[in-house]
């Protein structure tokens, strides 16, 4: 491992810049995107190739140098132009952070691999009425020291747009649970765009099938090893997506009453773009984008702190660093869930029924909002935050989803 962590290598303006008149491009399409659900395989791509997925790459190995906070703040810039982009890259993201922490020859391989544009995805969560704890996806040792990897994963955002699949698995010959990094080009892997959600709907989720494809040896990681800070990390991505939903929301409305030369008779003023009522609740949905960029900041800086100690060589410390971040992402993510759903939603008060116009999709922001805010409910998030507050109890940093005991089997055994 690197002796010393990435704080700032790059101003942050100067790495906006680079990337700015992408983002523009992409808002352009992103309405039209959606209305015919047309994935965003062309914007990803041109993200890659102008080096966006080596954002976090030490500029020493020819990356960007970006801190955690930089990157976020870019996340959100992204999210304000299409918010379906930046999910779509949120497995890319953590996988490059995994790879960041760790140490050996394959740190650098993989290091090259992100500065030369390649892409990851996520495939995780099990298909079924899976057991919590239960890991049905499995990879195989081979005679010629590879493995082949079988099963089947849902929600797996991002994978349809990448060069390799962050998948979790289980071996199977001595069980360990394993990150099994999955080579998307090879004729064992297919996706499915099949995620039907009522927003992020390009995202490209769906389903992930692995029918003996080849994982080679280096490529099977021993899970414990995955860095600490992770679940915090992938939270605040949808924190990212949050903050920019309700920009681009601040930013459509905004232009949509600027442009209104129909009034209401019992309105305030001769132009809408001059009625303090409805320029109060423009000025509201702004000051919730402003508040959510903040909230935001202050949990990227606590995966900042997460992220150097990984490198001070003191574990007290290093794991009072996770269970901070953990804590600050919980604590973000019930606030910014009200925050972006409020705002999202109020903007249709400035227009009135005119807004709700399938052909201005203004309802893809709300739509988008709430779906991002529905990822691991913030009602458990709550619960953890205050069980910390009233009891000094640590936030769990790993957690899992599945089928919950046998009722019946429950009621023979009492």
């Amino acid at each position: 491992m690197s002796a010393a962590p990435i704080t700032a290598e790059t101003d942050y303006e100067t790495l906006a810049a680079r990337f700015r008149p992408i983002f523009e491009r992409i808002a352009e399409g992103a309405s039209a995107r959606e209305k015919d659900h047309r994935l965003p395989f062309a914007e990803i791509k041109e993200l890659a190739q102008a080096g966006f997925g080596a954002l976090r790459v030490p500029v020493a190995d020819g990356g960007f140098g970006a801190s955690l906070p930089q990157l976020f703040r870019l996340l959100a810039e992204l999210a304000a132009a299409d918010s379906n982009i930046p999910q779509a890259l949120r497995g890319h993201f953590a996988f490059v952070e995994d790879r960041l922490v760790s140490s050996g020859a394959q740190r650098d391989v993989w290091l090259k691999r992100f500065v030369a544009g390649e892409l990851a995805g996520n495939s995780w969560t099990e298909v079924g009425s899976v057991k919590i704890g239960d890991v049905i996806t499995k990879v195989a040792p081979q005679p010629d020291g590879s493995f082949r990897i079988n099963g089947t994963k849902y929600y797996s955002t991002g994978s349809i747009f990448a060069d390799w699949i962050d998948t979790f698995a289980q071996r199977t010959d001595n069980g360990t649970k394993v990150i099994a990094v999955v080579n998307a080009h090879q004729p064992g892997v297919t996706h499915g765009d099949d995620w039907d959600g009522f927003g992020q709907q390009t995202t490209g989720s769906g389903t992930s099938t692995f029918t003996d494809a080849v994982v080679e040896a280096e490529n099977v990681i021993d899970f414990d090893t995955r860095f600490k800070y992770q679940t915090a990390f992938y939270q605040a991505v949808l924190l990212a997506v949050l903050a920019g939903s309700i920009r681009a929301a601040e930013r459509e409305i905004a232009a949509e009453v600027r442009k209104r030369t129909r009034i209401f008779s019992h309105g305030n003023a001769d132009s809408f773009a001059a009625d303090p009522q409805i320029l109060q609740v423009v000025g509201e949905v702004s000051a919730r984008a402003y508040a959510a960029e903040a909230v935001l900041e202050r949990a990227a800086g606590a995966l900042q702190r997460a992220y150097e100690g990984a490198f001070l060589n003191d574990l007290e410390e290093d794991e009072r660093r996770n269970d901070a971040a953990e804590l600050e992402s919980a604590q973000a993510q019930v606030v910014l869930t009200e925050l972006a759903t409020r705002a999202t939603s109020d903007i249709f008060d400035a227009l009135g029924a005119s807004g709700t116009s399938t052909a201005k999709n203004l309802d893809r922001h709300w739509r988008n909002a709430r779906t991002a805010a529905s990822h691991n409910p913030w009602v458990f998030k709550a619960r953890i935050v205050g069980d910390h507050a009233v009891n000094g109890a640590v936030p769990p940093r790993v957690w899992a989803i599945g089928a919950g005991p046998d009722r019946q089997a429950g009621a023979a055994k009492a």
